[in-house]
C-alpha cells in the first residue's frame, strides 16, 4: 500500500470567523462547514461528548486542504504558548507558494497578522517570511522569482 495524499493539516481555534477571514484573505477557499459529533469522532479523537465547527479550507489549485475547528466539547485546551518561537517542537507552519509575498503580507496584516522575522532572499530563487495569524498560527509564503 502506498501513500496517496496528504488530505489536511487540522487547526483547533477559537474564534472561527477569524480564522476563516484570515485563510480567505489568504486565498484559500471555504470548501465545506459543518458540525461534526457523535461516537466516530470520540472514537478518532480520542475524547468523550465531542461536539465542534469545522471548515474546511481548499487551496486554489484544489490539492490541499486546512481544516480549521473550533472545539465546543470537551473545552479547548492549550498546549503551548501562543507566541511560541519558530525553534519550538511541533508543527510550526503551513507553507504557501504566493504570486506577490509584499501583497500577500500587506492584506494579512489587516487581518492583524505580524512578521515573525523579516522578508528574505534566499539565492535569486525565492523571498520568504513568516507571519503570525490569528491565536498564534504561523504561515510561510514564499514568492519564486526564477
Amino acid at each position: 500500500m502506498t501513500l496517496q495524499r496528504m488530505d489536511n493539516a487540522l487547526i483547533v481555534v477559537d474564534d472561527l470567523d477569524a480564522a476563516k477571514a484570515f485563510f480567505a484573505e489568504l486565498g484559500v477557499e471555504l470548501e465545506d462547514e459543518a458540525t461534526t459529533e457523535g461516537p466516530w469522532v470520540n472514537q478518532t479523537a480520542g475524547l468523550d461528548d465531542v461536539r465542534a465547527d469545522l471548515a474546511m479550507m481548499r487551496t486554489p489549485d484544489g490539492h490541499s486542504r486546512v481544516e480549521l475547528t473550533k472545539i465546543h466539547t470537551p473545552p479547548a485546551v492549550s498546549a503551548e504558548a501562543e507566541n511560541a518561537p519558530a525553534n519550538a517542537l511541533g508543527i510550526r507552519r503551513i507553507m504557501f507558494t504566493v504570486d506577490d509575498i509584499d501583497d500577500v503580507v500587506a492584506r494579512l496584516r489587516s487581518h492583524g497578522a505580524e512578521l515573525v522575522g523579516e522578508i528574505a532572499q534566499y539565492e535569486d530563487i525565492y523571498r520568504l517570511c513568516f507571519l503570525r495569524g490569528p491565536e498564534g498560527i504561523i504561515i510561510g509564503l514564499a514568492e519564486r522569482l526564477t
